[in-house]
């Protein structure tokens, strides 16, 4: 026996990805026109930007869920324009621990303000009501 939600599910699942990805290029496109940046270099700075101690080149790709190689791809382009710094650990020559520079934490500033006030705009249609529940309902799919 077919599920009768099937075909909305999926119809809602290609309207969600829509969406997303739209928004997504809203926002890729700022970034590029306004600060001559791109989303992934956005993505690095605003995880260091979280934890300012710095962490291992490991644990920001798993907190950006992209491999090692395209976090160090966007670390040394962020290291030469001199946002980043890398420091080796002192107990484990292997290791190396990323954080923003004082520059860096300055730049990423701005750009979290005006991205903040970009993502306003994009989804600026939805009122507190419907923000609420969007909210509710992405909050109990993401916890199944």
């Amino acid at each position: 026996m077919s599920d009768p939600l099937s075909k909305r599910r999926l119809k809602m699942w290609i309207r969600l990805l829509g969406v997303t990805r739209a928004a997504e290029s809203e926002l890729r496109e700022f970034l590029r026109v306004k600060h001559d940046t791109t989303l992934p270099r956005f993505d690095v700075m605003a995880a260091l930007y979280r934890r300012r101690e710095g962490v291992t080149m490991s644990e920001l790709s798993r907190m950006l869920l992209v491999s090692n190689g395209n976090a160090t791809t966007v670390v040394d382009r962020l290291e030469k324009d001199g946002l980043v710094r890398r420091t080796p650990s002192e107990t484990d020559r292997r290791t190396v621990f990323v954080a923003l520079t004082t520059e860096g934490l300055a730049q990423f500033e701005v750009f979290a303000a005006q991205h903040e006030a970009e993502v306003g705009r994009v989804f600026g249609g939805l009122s507190e009501g419907d923000l609420d529940q969007l909210t509710d309902i992405l909050k109990r799919m993401g916890a199944r």
